[in-house]
């Protein structure tokens, strides 16, 4: 049922070194393009915001719908083949986005480039499962936290110098040499791995039928600014989106193979857990993508101070989620997504109060970093431990791809939200509190919802 090895690893964090590497790649790509957003638009100057919005939205709805069948190639196939592909067509894609002369071509590239990357996902985390034991599992899932929240730490302030001083194009082409290097590199590090009974979840009606009720919210939401939609079509717009996602459940329902297996959800943790994930990640996307806004249209930070003045909250990140890793092996996540949630809420309401339109980094600003910083290391990393704790070897991938497609679209959802807040001519800070008070409410909602989370050790349950 599973494969042999046709290269055993070095050694397990050899395995976890270049799987971390690679998932580096994706995730600080995603932070970058916070960045460069500006500088897209301003470069694509003919190109409204919707359209500039879907250089963000287009990969990661792609993303998140592939992360499904991806993880189960991953199972079926083999999770080192699977991984290498997609490291090799992320590379590839991320060189076109960089040559992109109009931006549906840089569009197109973009999904391109999100096969690639759901491809990477499911696959890397499946070959440190693999590698790892039980016993070390929450531990090692806490370090691959530590891995994206250190993407989020150097995104800001790579990406910004980046863009500063080369151009926007650069952030896809500095993915070229190190997608190149983790090719090479895991020919020999990564051993093979399958499992021969997992069925493939290729469902392109359940794809084709999430993309268009993602596509139909985010259109929605981002038409808020728009004098081309009604308050009145806009409104009939999200409830089709409703009604897709309604069909789209009756469809994993009845299908032979659909895209989600809602047998899962009947797992209770694994069903309030993916809840939380949603809410959270849209709070999440709303707070980090609306900093760069504040910072350049509200202080006037250049763009390099501004990604260097966004980069304590996520460098906090790091040694929070290495420590909540070694909680929850003891204790459970329980606890620390419910504080973690709440402390959340406390950073977006010291921004909600206190930074004014007089810069003062130090005391007004640097503060709400350290709560949210440490809030997203106790809640991101035990998502994703929570999500797979109590799953069969065998759902590993698949289990974890539809939490993280789960997350993905939440993603889309808050920079719908952002844009169709900020995307004004003349910002001012009562724009950015009503994307406060939003975060505010889903942490308390996802707060409530993780009070059902069970992953806590049988013998503190005993």
């Amino acid at each position: 049922m599973v494969g042999h090895s046709n290269s055993p690893p070095l050694n397990l964090w050899s395995v976890f070194g270049i799987a971390s590497l690679a998932t580096f790649l994706v995730s600080i790509d995603s932070t970058i393009l916070y960045a460069a957003f500006s500088n897209i638009a301003a470069s694509f100057s003919q190109a409204s915001p919707s359209s500039i919005s879907w250089v963000m939205n287009a990969y990661t709805i792609v993303y998140a719908t592939t992360l499904i069948p991806a993880g189960g190639m991953a199972d079926r196939f083999g999770r080192k083949k699977v991984f290498m592909v997609g490291v090799a067509l992320f590379t590839w894609a991320s060189f076109l986005c960089g040559l992109a002369p109009n931006i549906y071509l840089l569009i197109t590239a973009r999904i391109i480039q999100a096969v690639g990357a759901a491809m990477i996902g499911p696959a890397a985390l499946s070959l440190i499962l693999e590698a790892f034991p039980q016993a070390k599992r929450a531990q090692v899932i806490s370090a691959w936290g530590a891995v994206g929240a250190l993407a989020a730490a150097l995104g800001p302030a790579s990406g910004t110098l980046i863009v500063d001083s080369l151009g926007w194009e650069w952030t896809f082409f500095i993915n070229v040499p190190i997608g190149i290097y983790c090719v090479l590199r895991g020919r020999k590090t990564l051993s093979e791995s399958s499992n021969s009974k997992t069925h493939v979840r290729f469902d392109a009606v359940g794809m084709a039928l999430i993309i268009l009720s993602i596509g139909l919210m985010t259109t929605s939401i981002i038409g808020v600014g728009s004098i081309s939609l009604s308050w009145l079509q806009r409104l009939f717009i999200f409830l089709a989106s409703g009604g897709v996602i309604l069909i789209f459940a009756v469809w994993c329902k009845t299908a032979n193979n659909p895209l989600v297996d809602l047998a899962l959800f009947k797992n209770r943790t694994y069903l309030f857990v993916n809840l939380a994930s949603f809410l959270f990640s849209v709070a999440f996307a709303t707070m980090f993508f609306s900093f760069f806004f504040f910072m350049t249209n509200i202080w006037h930070f250049s763009l390099p101070l501004a990604g260097l003045a966004i980069t304590p909250g996520p460098l906090m990140v790091i040694p929070v989620a290495i420590l909540s890793g070694k909680i929850a092996s003891k204790i459970g996540h329980r606890k620390l997504l419910m504080y973690g949630c709440l402390v959340f809420a406390a950073g977006a309401c010291w921004y909600l109060n206190v930074p004014g339109i007089t810069p003062n980094y130090w005391v007004d600003w640097l503060p709400g970093q350290i709560l949210t910083g440490i809030a997203i290391g106790m809640v991101m990393p035990s998502l994703s431990a929570a999500a797979v704790h109590d799953l069969p070897k065998k759902d590993y991938a698949i289990g974890s791809s539809i939490n993280q497609a789960i997350r993905q679209i939440g993603t889309v959802v808050g920079v719908a939200i952002t844009i169709s807040v900020l995307v004004h001519p003349h910002l001012e800070i009562a724009y950015f509190n009503k994307l406060y008070l939003i975060q505010i409410g889903l942490a308390f909602m996802a707060a409530i919802l993780v009070t059902q989370v069970d992953t806590a050790p049988r013998k503190l349950q005993s």
